[in-house]
């Protein structure tokens, strides 16, 4: 990951940090490709001037590559400390102490209790690539995303599941997301701050390997539904729902969140959690004429590659398959996929003067915001 930024306009010139890294590959072309970073680090989509249309269109499109594939949360809120859950021996089901026992394998394999448990804050940088498909008619599966790559890179800040702060860089647009522990919230070159409703939750990124004991937390109330093949590994499934009550607070006047559903593979081989699923379903409140719109996001992501960093085993890789479905009364279905590639490359834990200054939400950001409702996440 590239960290100095040259300087385009005097070869002679200091070079300047990037606030985020962003990958070796973008100068890896000679002058063009340098020229390509040059362009796009003056372009209206890293916040300066006004932009075009054609701008203005593709600053729209990274944004919401940045919205729904960047930077989305979990379900609901995540125990700070798993271990203080239900016994095996008082869960009221089988398929809750069948649960517990796979998410106390994975504890012991990412690592086990006591080494997550000295963990208190860690640091994340990695790089992504991007891609979608345009909104095609119909409820067909042929729709693929073959869209130009777009690539970019990302540093995570977190001291617990509720108290996070990211930077993500994509093609020159940046997006900031965190939570202080009260409120979550997002922001863009683009866009005016605003806070994600209900209780503040964990980054979806950081269950994808990067947080074993978030995971552990997310998945201690989970249930087993069974078991599944994925990538010829014979994996159990653990299923957690939102309970109506975080739908709720999650919920507005415009829209209603009616289901948010997640599930978890965990490979019997490794006990790791080898693939991780959500799938949430979004009414838009009926119009005049008393049709309601539904929007469906499902979310599939491949997490590989661990390896011991510190005695933790973190993944350091993955790919994540995102589906938007638009359908409803009155409204031809549109279908749209989006897709990212991840890689780590840099981890480190417990960060030295990583205070609450860190998780500070943006100075304009209003926490009364039911008059900005804001579906996202």
């Amino acid at each position: 990951m590239r960290k100095l930024c040259p300087n385009f306009d005097r070869e002679d010139g200091l070079e300047t940090v990037f606030e985020v890294p962003i990958p070796e590959e973008m100068f890896a072309g000679g002058a063009r490709c340098q020229q390509a970073v040059a362009s796009w680090l003056r372009s209206p989509a890293c916040g300066g001037g006004a932009a075009t249309a054609p701008l203005a269109g593709r600053n729209a499109e990274l944004q919401l590559l940045l919205n729904v594939v960047g930077s989305p949360l979990v379900p609901f809120p995540v125990p700070a400390d798993p271990s203080d859950g239900t016994s095996i021996r008082n869960c009221s089901s089988i398929q809750a102490s069948t649960a517990k026992y796979i998410v106390q394998q994975y504890t012991a394999a990412t690592g086990g209790q006591a080494a997550l448990n000295a963990v208190h804050s860690m640091f994340a940088l990695g790089k992504v690539t991007m891609r979608a498909s345009e909104f095609r008619m119909g409820d067909e599966e042929a729709v693929s995303t073959k869209g130009n790559a777009e690539v970019g890179g990302f540093v995570l800040w977190q001291k617990n599941p509720d108290l996070w702060f990211l930077e993500l860089v994509l093609s020159g647009c940046k997006l900031s997301a965190g939570s202080d522990g009260k409120l979550a919230w997002r922001q863009s070159s683009s866009e005016q701050s605003h806070a994600s409703r209900g209780p503040p939750r964990p980054l979806r990124r950081s269950l994808q390997g990067l947080d074993p004991r978030a995971t552990a937390g997310l998945f201690s109330e989970a249930v087993c539904i069974g078991e599944k093949v994925i990538n010829n590994e014979d994996c159990f499934i653990l299923k957690l729902e939102a309970n109506p009550a975080a739908l709720r607070a999650r919920s507005s006047g415009s829209f209603e969140i009616i289901h948010h559903t997640i599930w978890g593979y965990f490979s019997q081989r490794t006990g790791l959690l080898t693939q991780l699923e959500d799938c949430h379903l979004l009414r838009m409140k009926a119009n005049r004429r008393g049709e309601s719109i539904f929007w469906e996001t499902s979310m599939e992501s491949a997490i590989e590659d661990y390896r011991y960093i510190d005695g933790i085993n973190i993944a350091h890789g993955g790919r994540t398959m995102v589906t938007l479905f638009r359908y409803g009364e009155g409204s031809a279905n549109h279908k749209r996929k989006m897709e990212e590639t991840w890689s780590i490359e840099e981890v480190d834990f417990n960060i030295l003067g990583l205070s609450m200054d860190c998780f500070l939400p943006p100075a304009d950001l209003k926490k009364h915001h039911d008059g900005q409702d804001n579906p996202a996440g």
